[in-house]
């Protein structure tokens, strides 16, 4: 896969030896958007400020770490691209691998936030933390969110209790892992929520606190690498949604386009209407990996077992949303795991 997006860095303070080396990748979003009017929060251009403008927001951030600032897309993050993903995974790598950086902050679009985060979280090859941030109010609004959101997320780089937890989300005073949190409002500064755990801890006026630590597989103790997804060798998978009087028409539609995985955001406890579900197994039967997850906002999707998913042969999605089981569908297709039994392994692991 080749991506248009451009990558520039900077040094954003001189070096102190004392202090640990933060690099912080700017992809746009919101936090880096602007608009004539201070008091609109949705009217607004996502991604025109650059990363330099926004470090220079925080003249804090020069007590906290050496920062090495880089501008690796200025997108709004309702358009994100696998090329995109690929690009970034990569870069997050390489900065990593080298002995002058210490940890990575990301600053990232609230829309698919949770999304790349769950990725990087799976493909990242290194125990340094790596900090996703963002904001619900553009740079040029009233009690903008993202200056604040930015400091704690170096904090909570810049930690040593940070290490080993994999991919974070600094918002809003919390910290959250990446396979937890969500998008659960469309406006309050208080957006991001793990709903079904909690968050991890929380971090405030430079002191941060984790009240429990990652226990699932990530990073380093993962199979998945971001290079088996180069080269335009990403899996094809897409959603549909399951509601009141569905057909089959959108999967047939997959089908014949050649998708490899459907995941389904099914009612409830994942149930599918009978005739979406009929559509799903007929794509089982021509090789199709099919993920039941849920449409609701919180909760697991249990394994039915031999009544139901064994039967028809569809993995469950466990608690991640189908979202992110697209994420880890995409990834464990690449790796070779086309199998409903392997499927359903990694999705109980991951």
């Amino acid at each position: 896969m080749t991506t248009s997006s451009s990558s520039s860095s900077a040094s954003h303070n001189a070096p102190h030896s004392a202090l640990p080396r933060i690099a912080v990748l700017a992809t746009g979003g919101t936090i880096a958007g602007s608009a004539q009017d201070a008091t609109s929060t949705a009217g607004y251009q996502a991604g025109v400020v650059g990363v330099g403008q926004l470090l220079a927001a925080v003249p804090a951030l020069s007590t906290l770490a050496n920062i090495h600032a880089e501008q690796v897309a200025s997108i709004d993050s309702k358009d994100m691209s696998l090329a995109l993903w690929t690009t970034l995974a990569q870069r997050v790598n390489k900065l990593l691998a080298s002995d002058d950086i210490d940890g990575i902050v990301i600053t990232h679009g609230t829309d698919t936030l949770e999304e790349t985060a769950y990725l990087l979280h799976l493909t990242v090859k290194s125990a340094k933390p790596v900090v996703l941030t963002a904001a619900m109010r553009p740079s040029s609004a009233l009690s903008a969110d993202g200056p604040l959101n930015l400091l704690n997320a170096v904090s909570v780089a810049a930690h040593r209790a940070a290490h080993g937890q994999g991919v974070l989300v600094a918002f809003n005073n919390r910290i959250h892992s990446a396979r937890d949190v969500v998008k659960t409002s469309t406006f309050a500064v208080d957006a991001f929520q793990s709903p079904e755990v909690g968050a991890l801890g929380w971090v405030q006026d430079g002191r941060v606190e984790f009240q429990r630590r990652v226990v699932r597989p990530h990073t380093t103790a993962t199979e998945f690498a971001i290079e088996a997804t180069a080269n335009d060798a990403w899996p094809a998978v897409e959603i549909v949604t399951s509601y009141a009087g569905v057909t089959r028409v959108m999967v047939d539609a997959l089908v014949k386009d050649g998708v490899r995985g459907i995941v389904v955001a099914g009612t409830g406890n994942g149930s599918i209407h009978v005739s979406l579900q009929q559509g799903l197994a007929d794509a089982v039967a021509q090789g199709i990996a099919v993920v039941r997850a849920s449409r609701v906002g919180s909760g697991h999707v249990m394994h039915n077992g031999a009544a139901s998913d064994d039967a028809l042969g569809f993995v469950s999605a466990n608690a991640l949303n189908a979202y992110k089981a697209r994420v880890l569908l995409m990834l464990a297709l690449a790796a070779g795991n086309p199998a409903r039994a392997a499927l359903q392994d990694v999705f109980d692991l991951y």
